[in-house]
């Protein structure tokens, strides 16, 4: 598996993840949640540090929501997607 592409957003992330090959190892809803436990645990450690303010709400939602991309032009449409995405946001809180 590698990451094809991804974007960092306010209140959300956008990944796409290739999968290479046969499937070996953990499957994508225990990667989620172990990248969401980590990060959630990064966080508490650097809160405690005094270096990020605390969040009053969940840092994450729950679960994910995923889609099979199938072809290049639902792939060329989602990258596209995801790399305007901040850009657009950006505009959007001016």
């Amino acid at each position: 598996m590698r990451i094809d592409c991804w974007a960092i957003m306010p209140d959300h992330l956008h990944v796409i993840l290739a999968i290479t090959g046969a499937h070996i190892g953990a499957p994508l809803h225990e990667i989620i949640k172990w990248y969401k436990t980590q990060t959630t645990n990064d966080y508490i450690r650097q809160v405690k540090q005094g270096v990020l303010p605390p969040f009053q709400t969940r840092i994450w939602q729950r679960g994910y929501y995923d889609h099979v991309i199938r072809n290049d032009t639902d792939l060329t449409e989602i990258r596209r997607y995801i790399l305007e995405n901040p850009i657009q946001t950006h505009r959007n809180a001016k």
